[in-house]
């Protein structure tokens, strides 16, 4: 560790100071820094005090004892776990622990000393050495495997070779082998879970099926491969299906009755559960002329689940819902997540109200929460609700739930005049929408259309997920925020040189607002680089999560939020209404002093579940194009980059959105150089250049639904162009050449 000369005391150390140092010195514990800052006495105190406020700030991570480093950082020596190798043969590894909310860095493999190679699901004690912004791993051992690796793949009998077991996952780009005793009854191109045997065969290492899946023939098996894949539990414990079984209607009593009012329920057509419902209406207070009463009502999802009971520790267990294309994985067992605690239309339904007043600027002047009963005056799609905004309603609808529908569009009209001067961060990001026929396949792909009545509901719900967090702030009881922080210093250096390629002025020293980036969002509209810009602002950003600290939500530029509107599909919202329960006294179910001391690990738990079923949710479209492209190999489309990488180029289709790579080798006998500022490859000898935005035509080599991925070609280029190689740089005998300038970036 580098020694520090520079006088200190306890005025000059700080937080800034502290990062600083582990920032060069990761891995340090509280000893090793106070001996670089050259600390005695009582002014090891005070560092103490600031390694504690930076662990739950969130800015650093560790023991005292183990060492601490910066969030976003890796120790010098940790664990690795092998996950493939890429274009080039290069073996890559994942942090086996990992604390920040951002994508971990890409960390090399150097192969050791003895030959051996490590093979995806190793796990090596290594040390980590930064280049760039990704890591060098140097093996100091092998660690013992774990009792059990499945592997999720499908299965292949080929006459030459026997069985194989082909991986579904990507980065995977080894076949593994069975006999026959291994298969366990499964049959060629069965989706099956299989785990290492150990020994080798025929050269492969060798694997046993212990559990079929589907067959691949079967569209539906496409959404099980993505929920094996990220270990999604499907099947509820008897226990909880027994619980959920038992429920009961609730009873009126001790409840506010809001059954005489018209709340409606708005959401897409193929919603399948509808939790929220919304109402809204003129203040007739004189003292708030023109101002509006608006009522967000969410399924009292705290009196069925009530903490410590199967269905609670199975919803914990789950996080959230998944949805797929053909199916959704609930949190919840569909008697209540169909039925009891879905606000059904004219049926009798428990809620947990927000009651929010806005005065006519659309400023909030109070709210407050009720534990309610309520009726649904009416199921509307979002287009339905649409129609009537634009004065066409739909012949059968009401004149109540008519006047609703105005009430609650008068409100939004305000309310939008707040949101515009809050500025939050504004991406127009299309949606893929996978339209499966009745045969289960893909009938077509679009993208969905964006409604201003959607962005009314988000507006609502917005709203009363700031009320919830104030409320409880006020009444001084834990909570879990949804927190969002802003972008870190290296995404904005990155994103400023990206924007000087296009002669757009960013200065990196600047306070970062969402308005920042939104003005330059404006500027891009209506330009060829609208697309991209979008694409490299979400980029730029942090990755929200849960917290019971809060630091704000950067992107919707809120001071405190947290989720209270999904308690059906979300477990955050399930804490976050049992404390309102509590904070209220509005029942006997409210948060327990237990859930209230484990709320970090809860926390740190549900922000992982949502991870998973958003990478689950991805890979599964991903695969449902990729088998809708299958017959339209050697066809050409126009396509945009929207990735580069030292290996080739992300694009994304016009027509569809679907998205695959352009191989570098594609790209033709030159030698192509990855100019990270530029975000651009940029051919050595004839300069040609590919770039974000650049709008190509490109032809389909190959569509592979089991793992999900496209490849393209140039149109016109050579798809058998042989991978483009640089001159070797000088270096000492046997040290691997540095690759950082070709760093892939995350995507």
């Amino acid at each position: 560790m580098k020694k520090d000369k520079s006088p200190t005391n306890t005025r000059a150390l700080d937080k800034a100071r502290v990062l600083e140092l582990l920032a060069t010195n990761a891995g340090a514990n509280k000893r090793d820094l106070a001996r670089l800052l050259g600390l005695k006495g009582s002014d090891r105190i005070h560092l103490k005090r600031i390694l504690k406020e930076l662990e739950a700030e969130g800015a650093i991570a560790g023991r005292q004892k183990q060492g601490f480093v910066k969030r976003g950082e890796l120790p010098e020596v940790g664990i690795v776990e092998i996950t493939g190798v890429d274009e080039d043969g290069e073996v890559l590894a994942r942090p086996l622990a990992w604390d920040s909310n951002e994508e971990p860095p890409t960390i090399y493999v150097i192969p050791p000393k003895d030959g051996s190679a490590p093979g995806p699901g190793d796990r090596l004690l290594a040390r980590l050495e930064k280049r760039g912004e990704a890591y060098e791993a140097k093996v100091i051992r092998r660690l013992e495997a774990e009792t059990s690796t499945r592997l999720i793949g499908v299965l292949r009998d080929a006459p030459a070779t026997g069985w194989r077991l082909v991986p579904i996952n990507k980065k995977e780009r080894t076949e593994y082998a069975l006999d026959k005793s291994d298969l366990n009854g499964a049959v060629h191109n069965e989706l099956v879970a299989a785990e290492p045997t150990g020994g080798r065969l025929a050269g492969f290492s060798r694997v046993k099926v212990v559990e079929r899946i589907g067959s691949m023939d079967s569209p539906k098996t496409i959404s099980l491969i993505a929920i094996h894949d990220h270990g999604i539990p499907t099947e509820f414990p008897q226990a909880v299906i027994d619980q959920a079984k038992a429920a009961q209607p609730i009873d009126a009593r001790g409840r506010t009755d809001l059954r005489a009012i018209p709340l409606v329920t708005i959401d897409p057509p193929d919603a399948r559960d509808h939790d929220d419902a919304v109402w809204a209406g003129p203040d007739d207070d004189a003292a708030n002329r023109n101002g509006h009463i608006v009522l967000v009502a969410i399924a009292d999802v705290a009196h069925y689940v009530t903490p410590g009971s199967a269905l609670d520790k199975e919803a914990f267990k789950r996080g959230n819902s998944a949805y797929f294309p053909d199916r959704v994985v609930p949190m919840l067992p569909e008697e209540l997540s169909a039925d009891l605690c879905s606000l059904r239309e004219n049926v009798d339904r428990a809620c947990l109200v927000a009651r929010m007043v806005f005065d006519k600027h659309g400023h909030k002047k109070s709210h407050a929460f009720l534990r309610a009963v309520m009726r649904s005056a009416a199921r509307l799609t979002y287009a339905q609700a649409q129609a009537a905004f634009d004065g066409n309603p739909h012949a059968g609808m009401s004149d109540t739930v008519k006047k609703t529908l105005a009430d609650v569009w008068a409100a939004y009209q305000s309310l939008i005049v707040a949101r515009g001067k809050r500025d939050p961060l504004d991406l127009d990001l299309p949606e893929r929408r996978v339209i499966l026929g009745a045969d289960g396949k893909v009938a077509s792909i679009a993208y969905r259309e964006r409604l201003e009545s959607m962005k009314l509901i988000e507006e609502f719900m917005v709203l009363a997920n700031v009320a919830a967090a104030e409320a409880l702030e006020h009444k001084r009881t834990p909570l879990i925020y949804r927190v969002h922080d802003t972008p870190s210093k290296e995404k904005l250096f990155a994103f400023s040189d990206f924007l000087r390629t296009l002669n757009i002025s960013f200065a990196k020293g600047q306070v970062i607002q969402p308005g920042v980036f939104n003005r330059i969002l404006s500027t891009a509209k209506g330009t060829t680089h609208e697309a991209v810009m979008n694409d490299v602002v979400l980029r730029s950003q942090a990755q929200a999560i849960y917290d019971p600290a809060n630091i704000g939500h950067f992107g919707l530029n809120l001071a405190r939020y947290a989720h209270f509107t999904s308690p059906i599909r979300r477990y955050a919202d399930l804490i976050v209404h049992r404390a309102l329960i509590r904070a209220f006294e509005l029942g006997e179910d409210g948060l327990t002093d237990r859930e209230i001391a484990t709320l970090p690990a809860i926390a740190e738990h549900i922000t992982m579940t949502e991870r998973r079923a958003m990478a689950a949710e991805r890979d599964s479209t991903d695969r449902y194009v990729a088998a809708f492209m299958e017959d339209r190999l050697g066809e050409t489309f126009d396509a945009r980059v929207t990735g580069v990488t030292r290996f080739g180029l992300f694009v994304r289709l016009a027509e569809s959105g679907a998205e695959g790579l352009i191989p570098i080798r594609s790209l033709g006998a030159d030698f192509f150089q990855h100019d990270e500022k530029r975000q651009a490859l940029v051919g050595s000898r004839s300069h040609v250049s590919f770039g974000m935005g650049q709008v190509l035509r490109v032809k389909l080599l190959e569509a592979a639904p089991i793992t999900g991925g496209l490849r393209f070609s140039l149109e016109g280029g050579s798809e058998e162009a042989p991978p483009a190689r640089g001159p070797k740089r000088p270096g000492k005998p046997g040290k691997r050449p540095d690759k950082t300038r070709f760093k892939p970036k995350k995507r």
